[in-house]
C-alpha cells in the first residue's frame, strides 16, 4: 500500500508554458482518485509523472513517503493500465500476464499461482491459452488489468482504460474495476478519464483540472472533492459547467436584493426574479452575476395556479423535446438567443411551441461572480479550490 503526495508539481516542455501548474495533492492509501477534465487539460501527463514516464519539471512527487522524482518507473511500486491495452500479440493471455514477473525473476510456481488467481478474479481462466487477437475488447482490457494485478503494486494507475470499448462494455468493465478496488483494498488507485459518468461512479475523490482559453489556470486544479460535492457545491462556473449532463444552465443576471434568507437576482433579458439560497454578504445591488440551475432542478408547474410572474419561475416557449423514455429533455427559447434545457418525467405532456412554466427551487440554484467563482451557499463555508 502507498500514499501519493504532490507538492508544487509542475511540468513544462522546453521553454513553453507549463502544462501542469502548481499541483498540490495528497492521495491516501486505499483511495480511488479520479483525474477528470476536458481533452488537453494535462490529466494523462500528471498520471504519467506519477508513473515515472514523464519527468517532473518543478516540485516534489512522493510515493509511500519517498521522493521519487529521480526514481525509475520500475522501482516506484506502481502498475499502469494503458488505454491501448499494450499486450504482446505473439504471447498468450497467460504469457502476457506473467511477463513482468518473469523479468523480475519471480519463481515459476509463484508466477503460476499469481496469474491463475488474477485470471480467476477477472474470469479469464478459460482464455489463458488464447492470443490477444482472439479476444474481444473487453477481454483484452481485463488481461491488461490482470497483468497489473499480478505485480501486487501499492498503486494502480489507469489511463482512460475504457475509452476503446462500446457503451455496454464500458458499463460492465467499470463495475468490474470498482469490485476489484474493493478486493485489493490496500492499494491506491489513480484513474484518468474525460467521462464524468466514470468519475462520478468510481471515485472517492475527483480532481478536476482546468483547460482551454484560461491560460493562467490551464493544467491547474479547479476543484478537489467527493463526486457529489462537485455536483452540489461547484467552486466555479467551470466546475458547474463540466459536472452534470446536460450541463448546468447559465443565465446572465444582476443582483436585485440581498437579505438574510439569500439573494434575489433579475435575469438580464427577461427581468424575471429568481431567488438563490446564497450568502450574498459580498454582493452589491445591480452587480452583474450569472444565475445557474441544472436541467434536473427545473420543476414543471401549472402556470395558471403557480403564477408565472412569481419569484423563481421561468416561462418560455418549447423549441424541442427529446424523448428518452424514462425522462425527456425540453429545450426552451431563451431571450438573447441561447437555449434553456429542463429535464421532465417521460410521461410529461409538453408540446412544441407551447409556453410552459418551470420553478427553480432556491436551494438548488447557484450564483457566480464575473470572475467565474461561486457565491457560497447560505450557511456553507467557502469551497476549497485546491485542497
Amino acid at each position: 500500500m502507498a500514499s501519493i503526495s504532490l507538492r508544487g508539481v509542475q511540468k513544462a516542455y522546453g521553454d513553453g508554458a507549463p502544462v501542469i501548474r502548481n499541483v498540490d495533492l495528497e492521495i491516501g492509501e486505499n483511495e480511488f482518485c479520479v483525474f477528470l477534465g476536458p481533452s488537453g487539460c494535462g490529466k494523462s501527463t500528471l498520471l504519467r509523472m506519477i508513473a515515472g514516464l514523464e519527468d517532473v519539471t518543478d516540485g516534489d512527487l512522493s510515493i509511500g513517503g519517498r521522493i521519487v522524482n529521480d526514481v525509475p518507473s520500475a522501482e516506484r511500486g506502481v502498475a499502469m493500465v494503458f488505454q491501448s491495452y499494450a499486450l504482446f500479440p505473439h504471447m498468450s493471455v497467460y504469457e502476457n500476464m506473467a511477463f513482468g514477473l518473469k523479468l523480475a525473476k519471480v519463481a515459476k510456481s509463484e508466477i503460476d499461482r499469481k496469474v491463475r488467481e488474477a485470471a480467476r478474479i477477472l474470469q479469464l481462466e478459460a482464455l489463458l491459452e488464447r492470443r490477444p487477437r482472439a479476444l474481444s475488447g473487453g477481454q483484452r482490457q481485463r488481461v491488461a488489468i490482470g497483468r497489473a494485478i499480478v505485480r501486487e503494486p501499492g498503486v494502480f494507475l489507469f489511463d482512460e482504460p475504457l475509452s476503446n470499448l462500446d457503451a455496454t462494455l464500458r458499463g460492465q468493465t467499470r463495475i468490474e474495476i470498482a469490485k476489484l478496488h474493493r478486493q485489493f483494498a490496500k492499494a491506491s488507485v489513480v484513474y484518468v478519464t474525460h467521462d464524468q459518468t466514470e468519475a462520478m461512479t468510481l471515485a472517492d475523490r475527483i480532481v478536476l483540472l482546468h483547460a482551454g482559453k484560461d491560460t493562467e489556470r490551464h493544467g491547474s486544479i479547479a476543484q478537489i472533492g467527493a463526486p457529489l460535492e462537485l455536483y452540489h457545491r461547484p467552486a466555479s462556473r467551470f466546475v458547474a459547467g463540466f459536472i452534470g449532463s446536460p450541463r448546468m444552465n447559465f443565465l446572465p443576471a444582476t443582483v436585485a436584493s440581498v437579505d438574510a434568507q439569500g439573494v434575489t437576482v433579475a435575469l438580464a433579458h427577461s427581468g424575471e426574479r429568481m431567488r438563490v439560497d446564497a450568502n450574498g454578504g459580498g454582493l452589491q445591488r445591480a452587480q452583474p452575476v450569472t444565475f445557474g440551475v441544472r436541467p434536473e432542478h427545473l420543476e414543471l408547474v401549472d402556470a395558471a395556479t403557480s403564477g408565472a410572474a412569481s419569484d423563481s419561475t421561468l416561462t418560455r416557449g418549447v423549441s424541442l423535446v427529446e424523448h428518452l423514455g424514462e425522462h425527456s429533455y425540453v429545450h426552451l427559447d431563451q431571450p438573447g438567443g441561447d437555449t434553456l434545457i429542463a429535464k421532465v418525467p417521460g410521461g410529461a405532456q409538453v408540446a412544441l411551441g407551447e409556453r410552459v412554466t418551470f420553478r427553480a427551487h432556491p436551494a438548488a440554484c447557484h450564483l457566480f461572480t464575473e470572475d467565474g467563482f461561486a457565491v457560497p451557499a447560505r450557511g456553507a463555508a467557502p469551497v476549497a479550490l485546491n485542497a
